[in-house]
């Protein structure tokens, strides 16, 4: 085909023939909402770098779920700010934990919001690491024990869905064995197969408090320039029975997004991260872009890439747009 006989604009003219021939959507269903949830009462704490999250006690993260409820989001991922923080992180996988008593109070008040959990350690460590430390590094096995007694204690809190997120190696497995031996064979397992160790979660550690307090994440989370990895990482995850896999974070790795979408049969989730929100919120406070124009075109790419679903702190303001 060639000009003048084809006119790529012909079918680009008016929103409606742009409408008929879009290739990719975004939806309601594809969003997932992360919320923070602190130990104590009446807390609503605004993160100074990513405006309009917030930390919060269990009564107001019950209520900012009945909110995402009503948006028609079908799910939310929590991470947890607990009261005191030790060596082991114990209040990741005591049964009365701030993430496990948060489950409990949104299972309780909206059944049919769906619950994720974040599997990891780094937010009740007092040295911020996900794991174990032994000769000042993270022990991996050691780790799977604290992992698995986290995932479960989530289980049995009422937890839908699983997602580990320290990136040792066999906790997937792990994690399946000891959900299938205590009758939660049906819960899910969303692994994060693909973690990048990015400049783009500093805002996030700033809402779960979990900034190292030595070193950096580089041992166990994944090196940005490598690709080839990432799908030895996500092969071994889908061997391990992972039901999801997800690529973190999103924007600076649509090539990882693509090539897990064409190896793997998987639902695929990105995660639109801390960074990524707040560079969009912060160009738009100051008039240097549309914010809502570019929130919506970089969840699309995300879309575009080959995500089925995202993560994203913009969640509740691209469904109130995707109704209008």
């Amino acid at each position: 085909m060639f000009f003048p006989e084809y006119r790529a604009r012909r079918t680009r003219r008016t929103d409606t023939l742009r409408r008929m021939v879009r290739e990719n959507f975004l939806r309601i269903d594809d969003l997932i909402y992360p919320m923070f949830s602190a130990f104590g009462e009446n807390i609503r704490k605004e993160i100074p770098s990513m405006p309009g999250i917030y930390q919060q006690s269990i009564e107001h993260i019950v209520a900012e779920a009945k909110e995402v409820h009503e948006l028609g989001i079908p799910a939310v991922i929590l991470f947890g700010i607990p009261e005191e923080k030790d060596p082991l992180g114990q209040d990741a996988y005591c049964e009365t934990g701030i993430i496990q008593e948060t489950v409990r109070a949104i299972k309780a008040a909206v059944p049919e919001l769906l619950v994720i959990t974040d599997v990891c350690m780094c937010e009740y460590t007092d040295h911020g690491h996900c794991g174990v430390i032994k000769d000042g590094d993270v022990d991996n096995d050691e780790t799977l024990k604290l992992l698995t007694a986290e995932a479960l204690s989530h289980a049995r809190a009422g937890a839908d869905l699983i997602a580990p997120s320290d990136m040792m190696d066999g906790r997937v497995a792990a994690i399946r064995e000891v959900l299938d031996a205590n009758q939660f064979s049906h819960i899910p397992v969303m692994s994060y197969a693909v973690k990048y160790a990015s400049a783009y979660y500093g805002p996030f550690r700033d809402a779960a408090d979990s900034t190292p307090q030595f070193g950096d994440r580089r041992s166990y989370q994944m090196d940005p320039p490598n690709r080839l990895e990432a799908l030895r990482e996500a092969e071994l995850d889908v061997q391990e029975c992972a039901d999801f896999l997800m690529v973190k974070p999103a924007l600076a790795y649509l090539d990882i997004l693509r090539d897990l979408k064409e190896r793997f049969n998987l639902p695929l989730v990105a995660y639109n991260v801390s960074g990524e929100y707040s560079m969009v919120k912060a160009a738009a406070a100051k008039g240097w872009i549309d914010g809502d124009r570019v929130m919506m075109e970089t969840l699309v790419g995300m879309k575009r890439a080959g995500a089925d679903l995202i993560i994203t702190y913009h969640a509740k303001e691209a469904a109130r747009l995707l109704q209008s």
